[in-house]
């Protein structure tokens, strides 16, 4: 039987000729096909629902912007900035993400597939129950992610620092923690099977996997 670990499927976005967003507000179960949207503040807009199809998001910002059960498709964001964005139940497929900056983003229950997400930093993502696959962070910095009750399968983090992060009750199937720079979990660090990690992240966990299991450890 072979050990080899499947690795994520990376997203091949080719946007085309976009035309720009006309300046007005989304909609709600909006449906953007080949839109581009260029440095707009999009502050507390409501776009529930909507449909983002061969997009590009470039410099805008999100603060609390309802975009719960919206779709991206074949879309890439490039440097977008949100905070308290409601993204809950929405589907990210065939996703290129790069230089983000989001805090407290509420991603539960959300379906990545088939997503980049590189650069940039994300602080309290709150991914409680969502399902990744063949998804990529490179070099971002997460800190303190939760994927409680996430399943995530060929997952990998290269070149970035994940730091306390919630594994509770989360399902992990081939995803790859080896490439990170810096690594450490919160919770949950007996949902950690599934994963494949380096000697020396072997070596930074082991405190606390220690006192998961109930082992004192002190010098003679």
């Amino acid at each position: 039987m072979s050990n080899r670990r499947k690795t994520p499927r990376l997203p091949d976005v080719r946007l085309p000729v976009l035309r720009p967003f006309d300046g007005g507000e989304l909609e709600p179960d909006g449906d953007y096909d080949g839109v581009e949207f260029a440095g707009l503040d999009l502050t507390r807009q409501d776009g529930a629902g909507a449909r983002f199809l061969d997009c590009a998001l470039r410099g805008v910002v999100l603060d609390d912007a309802r975009l719960t059960a919206a779709r991206f498709i074949d879309s890439a964001l490039e440097g977008v900035r949100g905070t308290g964005t409601d993204l809950a139940d929405a589907t990210l497929r065939d996703v290129e993400v790069t230089d983000a900056r989001l805090g407290g983003v509420q991603l539960h229950g959300a379906v990545f597939e088939r997503v980049v997400i590189r650069g940039g930093k994300s602080e309290f993502l709150n991914l409680h129950g969502a399902q990744l696959t063949d998804v990529v962070f490179e070099d971002c910095v997460l800190v303190e992610p939760n994927f409680q009750e996430a399943k995530l399968t060929r997952v990998a983090f290269p070149g970035s620092s994940v730091r306390g992060a919630d594994l509770s009750q989360a399902v992990l199937a081939d995803v790859d923690l080896r490439g990170a720079r810096e690594l450490s979990v919160g919770r949950g660090l007996d949902r950690m099977r599934g994963a494949v990690i380096s000697p020396e992240q072997l070596f930074d966990l082991a405190p606390a996997f220690a006192a998961q299991a109930g082992v004192e450890v002190r010098a003679v």
